[in-house]
């Protein structure tokens, strides 16, 4: 086995914390591996992130349901259009975007690293409503929600995620924070579930007969984000819901920055 897929999987076990720890953030460390470390074509990248990250999650989403740390009803709320829009992105947007964005004499911007500079600067965006101090305490009040901006929401979050790959636990969390007036811990759970559910099915939308999966790869690093995401659930017990909110900001803020560096200046 090649080196950098034993990097690849032994980084796959932080995924699984991200997720169980956070809620997300198992796509923000899922494609770049894939991508950077191990090889793989960021397209294909994405495709498996999908896979990784939904069996991941709802294995995560399940011990926090134990937990009673899942809302359902928010989970129905955002998963719906979500689930739809991440569906519809990945069976017909992404196929129909050619290979070749732009080309000039002296540049050529292909749908790969288009994806990977989208994939940064939804993350960035993300990361500065999270490390942002809350002005006031988030409590669990429905009476209060905007039902519409709930829904609008999902479908923007899932057609991100359908587009770049990714579960949308970095979009998800913020939405249920301050638009669906969860606590922190609760999101955790609730986004897990919603992850869970849009990614695998996001998957199954692309899955097409030109496409060449790796099960072995894939089932291995699946296998090595699940034991990863005991070890996260273990660890958000020890740490507050508003300390976990600013420190994955940070995290989401270096990541974003570093993927578009090396999209746009490094490559």
């Amino acid at each position: 086995m090649e080196i950098n897929y034993i990097i690849g999987y032994f980084l796959a076990v932080l995924v699984g914390i991200t997720l169980g720890l956070i809620g997300s953030g198992g796509s923000i460390l899922s494609v770049p591996v894939l991508v950077y470390i191990m090889g793989i074509e960021p397209i294909l990248a994405t495709a498996y992130s999908l896979f990784v990250v939904g069996t991941t999650a709802l294995v995560g989403g399940f011990q926090k349901a134990t937990q009673k740390l899942v809302d359902f009803k928010k989970v129905l709320l955002f998963g719906v259009p979500t689930i739809s829009a991440v569906f519809l992105t990945r069976k017909f947007i992404v196929p129909a975007i050619p290979d070749v964005i732009f080309s000039t004499t002296t540049f050529t911007l292909h749908k790969s690293v288009l994806i990977m500079v989208v994939f940064a600067v939804v993350m960035i965006s993300a990361s500065i409503r999270m490390i942002k101090p809350l002005k006031e305490k988030i409590v669990n009040d429905d009476s209060k929600l905007n039902y519409l901006r709930i829904i609008l929401q999902g479908l923007f979050i899932g057609l991100v995620a359908g587009f770049v790959g990714a579960g949308g636990g970095f979009l998800i969390i913020p939405a249920l924070l301050f638009l669906a007036k969860t606590p922190m811990k609760m999101a955790v759970g609730t986004s897990l579930f919603i992850v869970a559910v849009q990614s695998l099915i996001g998957f199954v939308g692309d899955i097409r007969p030109d496409q060449i999966i790796d099960w072995k790869v894939v089932l291995i690093f699946t296998g090595c984000s699940i034991i990863g995401v005991f070890i996260g659930n273990y660890l958000s017990k020890k740490f507050s819901g508003d300390r976990l909110k600013t420190g994955f900001g940070w995290f989401v803020l270096a990541m974003g920055i570093y993927i578009l560096a090396k999209e746009l200046l490094l490559s």
